[in-house]
C-alpha cells in the first residue's frame, strides 16, 4: 500500500543528517544504511550509498532516474542461479 501524500516521502532521521553532513562538506565518501525502507530524495543525487542487503553492503551511485524509488530496489537480497539440467550429472 502506498504512503499518503499528506505525510510525505520516508527517510531515516539519521540517514538524512549523514547525507547533508556530507552534501556540507563536499567530500566524496560512501555512506552506510541499513535503511533499505528509506525513500531517494533529489538531496541524494550524486552521492553513492551502501545499502545493506542482508548479508553484504552494495555500493549504490544514485541518479536522477532513482529519486522517489526506495532504496531496497537497488539492492538485491537473493541471487538467482539459473535452473539446473538434470542431463549434466
Amino acid at each position: 500500500m502506498a504512503r499518503s501524500v499528506k505525510k510525505g516521502v520516508y527517510i531515516e532521521e539519521k540517514l538524512l543528517n549523514k547525507i547533508l553532513a556530507v552534501k556540507n562538506l563536499k567530500k566524496r565518501e560512501v555512506i552506510k544504511t541499513w535503511s533499505r525502507r528509506s525513500t531517494v530524495i533529489p538531496e541524494m543525487v550524486g552521492l553513492t550509498l551502501a545499502v545493506h542487503n542482508g548479508k553484504k553492503f552494495i555500493p549504490v551511485f544514485v541518479t536522477e532516474n532513482m529519486v522517489g524509488c526506495k532504496l531496497g530496489e537497488f539492492s538485491q537480497t537473493r541471487n538467482y542461479k539459473g535452473h539446473t539440467s538434470r542431463g549434466k550429472k
